[in-house]
């Protein structure tokens, strides 16, 4: 047999997303934490009134005016801000530049599996630090093991618990590499470590589009950072990472924070009447601070849940990993789909 690939890559299983059915498949999805609502009438407009030049010549490489939306709404300076092809691109850079055989990745466990792929593909060592069953960050552990990166999903997928700043500042002061704080459920929170990149120039704060604004068919995201840790991930990003489209409409999105807030309200209201209504039917609830619920069904049987969801034509999120296998993750839907969720489960349990 011949082999193509780089033996790391060969070993590798690979990241498996959620499960994505054919458009137009009447399936209630909550499997993969969409933004149930539609994104930002005013960046629709932005693609309806295209002009072609922007198509016809290469993007800003760096962005210019999406930085320039983020600089105004986040109060950052616009050399503080790359720009990705989604959050996930910044995190593959971060990894790219930072991390090898000899310069560890460390994170929390369970976290956003992502980082262990990422890791996988460069190659770098991989160093997993349990959560503990209170979710309290493993400070001393983490700095014991003085990663080249360390990552903190904060909202962490999926326990949906947010870290606070203090913790991760400590943390910040005590490690020698990176520390990479996810903020891709930041819009749902009720806490952000964002004031921590201008305490640290070790740290970067990630971000999406995805959730709170309702585009990860887009596939936007950013890192915010001090220009010195900034300079060496220019180095490692592909030249034209982001579309001339995305940008456009990244920025007019951006700026229409009332429609954002608006959206993410209801998804706030949606959040607590399911957890309500889970916990009645006899699940174990975790309090999230993000878009989706990770729940124990009263038998523990997760998978098989799953299945007879996904039979009844409903999406839901199981992984099959230690930890997780008697647990599901649910992604806030409209009122209308938590609904029918809810009906289902009625005859499930």
């Amino acid at each position: 047999m011949t082999h193509y690939f780089r033996s790391n890559v060969e070993a590798m299983a690979g990241y498996v997303p959620g499960e994505q059915p054919k458009p137009g498949t009447p399936i209630i999805k909550l499997n993969t934490n969409e933004n149930p609502y539609p994104p930002s009438p005013i960046a629709m407009d932005v693609l309806r009134t295209l002009d072609s030049e922007c198509l016809r010549r290469y993007p800003n490489p760096f962005a210019n005016d999406f930085r320039q939306a983020i600089s105004e709404v986040l109060d950052v300076p616009q050399d503080w801000i790359i720009v990705g092809n989604g959050s996930d691109d910044i995190l593959n850079i971060l990894v790219r530049a930072c991390a090898d055989l000899d310069r560890s990745v460390v994170y929390p466990m369970p976290t956003y599996v992502l980082y262990r792929t990422l890791a996988e593909i460069q190659p770098a060592k991989v160093v997993e630090i349990p959560y503990p069953d209170d979710f309290r960050l493993p400070i001393a552990e983490l700095v014991a093991a003085q990663g080249a990166i360390t990552f903190i999903a904060s909202p962490n997928s999926p326990s949906g618990h947010v870290v606070s700043t203090d913790d991760l500042r400590i943390l910040a002061s005590k490690l020698t590499g990176v520390l990479v704080v996810d903020e891709a459920y930041v819009d749902f929170a009720d806490e952000t470590a964002l004031p921590l990149v201008k305490e640290f120039d070790n740290v970067i704060i990630a971000r999406t589009l995805s959730k709170g604004y309702s585009l990860a068919g887009l596939r936007l995201g950013f890192g915010i950072a001090n220009p010195s840790l900034l300079s060496g991930l220019f180095k490692v990003k592909d030249s034209y990472n982001v579309d001339a489209i995305a940008c456009l409409m990244g920025a007019a999105a951006l700026r229409d924070q009332t429609y954002k807030n608006e959206c993410v309200a209801k998804v706030k209201v949606s959040r607590a009447k399911l957890l309500l209504d889970l916990k009645q039917l006899g699940f174990q609830v975790r309090d999230s601070q993000t878009n989706f619920l990770l729940v124990t069904p009263p038998k523990s049987n997760a998978n098989d849940l799953y299945l007879a969801l996904k039979e009844r034509g409903i999406l839901v999120r199981y992984f099959k990993q230690p930890g997780l296998n008697d647990k599901l993750r649910i992604t806030i839907g409209t009122e209308l789909q938590n609904q029918s969720l809810i009906e289902a489960l009625i005859h499930l349990v």
